[in-house]
């Protein structure tokens, strides 16, 4: 829990454009051995910017057994404000940036809360950066955010720090990762939270409720682990050459990582506009491969021609635009795109953009009301989504954690871009765990929905059992993290 004031500090955004020619994982390198690193994209394929932080001014930190975690988050949030008389650019302009854990919904909804929080980490860990460096890569620049407060000189000292990282960054000389080796995810070289026999078992009791009407869809998942005692941002590294998703993240603290190549947008909010991005519909893509093989067409025709991976993004597409309209103004909620095919390193995915216009004027309030509407993301639980969630929770053993919460930054201008946390390792006391799901429907195959897990699984795990045999490799020291 972060330490509160009675008054709010006044914070000043100074945004200072930089050149620099330098590769983005000596950066993170430099970014990393700081005391609380903060990582969002960090490679060439971030749609949008990517943001180096370190040094949090202060942290939040909520877990399971506590009460009131978006009180707790207001405060936070109004801890530290906007001068007035200087108005944030858009985008990120200094804030918060961390993790919101899957759990956070229990605290939307009345939820039973039957799966063991057996990692038992933070529901929400969030802290505040008054520094941070970012990189566009659509016009190849980087710019530095340092955040005057309560009227001080600091921001010069600052802008000095970031120079240094910068230069620091240029002098480093990054070893390529492992090269990948992309063959078929064996879940028997990790330890699951269930066995294939489980798994078949709770898509039985699924179709169930499918069937007497309770869903229409459900997310089930499982969860892999193996030991790791490697530096995380090894992991991060390797996913951003080799597995390069749009909404990566690295987050590290105590003896805890977070290294996510999620592919999915759960919110972005620019002023008045937010959009969120569902994925429904997977197939498996060759990555030695060009898209136009014979073997990745076909894959693809599979995936753009399936009735049932239209069926189901277009429910989430209902949910997403049910959700929105609670916080939208009227008529303003629209589909941008009902849905397309993306190419990802090992899979493709069908994708939606639903849009709309918030009511609300940006206030650490409006940043609760989003979320309390929208928290967690439709794609990840299910429809309708608290019965969803009633029935993930009695059919999952433990519960999910950061996986399918959300990671990413809330800027000091109440801007907002949360990833869905799918697609990520959590190294937690030398040992890395793994999570994938899929949407179970009707008409869902059980031999297919779990080869749909290994496939979600086998760019994650390729890269962690990579890492994990590299000869001379760098154990990881957490205690610098702290």
């Amino acid at each position: 829990m972060a330490q509160q004031t009675e008054t709010a500090v006044s914070c000043r955004p100074h945004i200072q454009a930089t050149e620099a020619c330098l590769d983005l994982a000596a950066l993170a390198e430099v970014i990393a051995a700081r005391r609380q690193p903060a990582i969002i994209g960090g490679n060439p394929a971030v749609r949008g910017i990517s943001i180096f932080a370190a040094e949090p001014v202060e942290v939040l930190e909520f877990h399971l057994h506590e009460s009131a975690p978006f009180e707790q988050l207001l405060r936070f949030l109004n801890q530290y404000q906007l001068n007035n008389n200087h108005p944030a650019p858009e985008g990120f302009c200094g804030g918060w940036i961390g993790c919101l854990g899957y759990e956070l919904g229990r605290f939307i909804e009345t939820l039973p809360g039957r799966a063991a929080d057996d990692l038992g980490l933070p529901v929400i860990r969030l802290g505040f950066y008054d520094k941070a460096i970012i990189y566009d890569p659509r016009h190849d620049r980087f710019s530095l955010v340092a955040v005057e407060m309560d009227g001080d000189s600091s921001a010069e000292a600052k802008f000095a720090t970031l120079h240094a990282w910068l230069d620091e960054a240029k002098e480093r000389s990054t070893p390529l990762p492992p090269s990948p080796s992309m063959e078929a995810f064996d879940p028997s070289a990790m330890n699951s939270t269930i066995t294939q026999a489980d798994y078949f078992a709770a898509l039985k009791r699924t179709h169930r409720h499918i069937i007497d009407g309770d869903v229409y869809q459900i997310n089930f998942s499982q969860r892999f682990s193996t030991p790791y005692r490697k530096d995380p941002l090894a992991l991060f590294n390797w996913q951003n050459r080799y597995n390069p998703s749009p909404f990566a993240a690295y987050l590290a603290w105590d003896k805890t990582a977070i290294v996510s190549a999620s592919p999915e947008l759960f919110l972005e909010v620019r002023r008045q506009r937010i959009s969120t991005c569902p994925i429904k519909g997977t197939r498996p893509r060759n990555a030695a491969l060009p898209d136009d093989a014979p073997a990745n067409r076909a894959q693809f025709a599979a995936l753009f021609e399936s009735e049932k991976e239209q069926a189901e993004l277009a429910m989430i597409i209902d949910l997403e635009r049910n959700d929105l309209a609670r916080i939208c103004l009227p008529g303003t909620r629209h589909v941008a795109c009902a849905r397309r095919i993306e190419a990802f390193p090992t899979v493709y995915h069908a994708v939606a953009t639903v849009e709309g216009m918030l009511a609300m004027p940006p206030t650490p309030e409006r940043v609760e009301a989003i979320l309390r509407a929208t928290f967690p993301g439709g794609s990840i639980t299910g429809a309708p989504k608290i019965r969803a969630m009633e029935i993930i929770d009695a059919l999952e053993p433990t519960a999910r954690g950061v996986y399918t919460g959300g990671i990413g930054w809330i800027g000091l201008n109440y801007d907002v871009c949360l990833n869905i946390a799918i697609r990520t390792v959590i190294v937690h006391n030398n040992t890395a765990h793994l999570q994938v799901g899929g949407g179970i429907v009707a008409d869902s195959d059980p031999q297919a929905e779990w080869e749909e897990t290994l496939n979600k699984a086998q760019a994650l795990a390729a890269g962690t059992q990579a890492i994990n045999r590299m000869s001379g490799g760098a154990e990881w020291q957490p205690d610098k993290n702290t």
